[in-house]
């Protein structure tokens, strides 16, 4: 843990002797967990647990039409959950612990989408993806379960999607700070394409960390594949955590890229 340095004069029967006040910094960095279509908040629970070992604020939450409100699926729309997601992050980073320049956003799948976006809405220095999936652009407010009967979301994603065309990828394009992107070898849903979208989109981050989860699925459904998920998010953390801790040598530029 950093400190901060204070000169002090300490008063003495004849004079005063010099002193440095080496206070501790409270502020500790905030994770935010964001699940994909379909799942919710249990999911990163223990994601978390390990995070908030690491000194870490956490925070995981569902998503409008999951959990308690999952009778809402059926209508809600993409920017409803990143209206639940700028929520959500406003919220852990209120928190008075929370150092605001040292937040970390770590999303699955369509959480991994909305978290790409949020890049462009709020600081984020840390953006950590697992199996981020793309849409298209148009549809923006209608129900996000109409959008594979709508268009060819199979088609879509086995292309390589230009930065310039997808609001996702432009805010990866833009996005300064580092970045874990985690693919499943054998993903039917979020397959290579998508992931190499992104990772040609992501040219100016400080950082990129890109792993493949050998044996893996889309929702890395065995036992094993889910352990090398939390593995890698937390080592990464780790480094991450660890390269702002050593000052101004770990630190990363502004990640709005500006």
């Amino acid at each position: 843990m950093t400190a901060e340095h204070y000169r002090v004069q300490i008063k003495v029967e004849h004079g005063h002797l010099d002193g440095t006040l080496l206070v501790p910094k409270t502020t500790v960095p905030g994770v935010l967990f964001v699940h994909g279509w379909g799942g919710n908040q249990e999911q990163y629970l223990e994601r978390a647990r390990q995070a908030v070992s690491l000194g870490c604020v956490c925070l995981t939450f569902d998503l409008t039409g999951h959990g308690r409100t999952l009778d809402e699926q059926q209508k809600v729309t993409r920017e409803t959950n990143l209206q639940d997601l700028l929520a959500a992050y406003d919220l852990l980073a209120a928190h008075p612990l929370i150092d605001r320049d040292s937040i970390a956003v770590v999303g699955s799948s369509y959480g991994g989408y909305l978290a790409t976006i949020l890049t462009e809405l709020r600081p984020v220095r840390w953006l950590g993806l697992r199996v981020p999936a793309l849409y298209l652009d148009e549809g923006w407010n209608t129900p996000k379960r109409t959008l594979h009967v709508e268009h060819d979301l199979v088609a879509y994603r086995r292309r390589i999607v230009p930065a310039s065309h997808n609001r996702a990828l432009r805010a990866a394009a833009r996005f300064g700070g580092d970045v874990l992107l985690v693919e499943s070898e054998h993903d039917e849903i979020v397959p290579h394409p998508v992931i190499a979208s992104y990772l040609q989109a992501c040219l100016k981050a400080h950082s990129l960390t890109y792993r493949v989860i050998e044996g893996a699925d889309h929702g890395l459904s065995d036992d094993a594949s889910q352990r090398a998920y939390t593995a890698l998010v937390v080592n990464w953390l780790v480094e991450m955590i660890a390269g702002r801790r050593a000052g101004p040598r770990g630190e990363a530029p502004d990640p709005s890229g500006t």
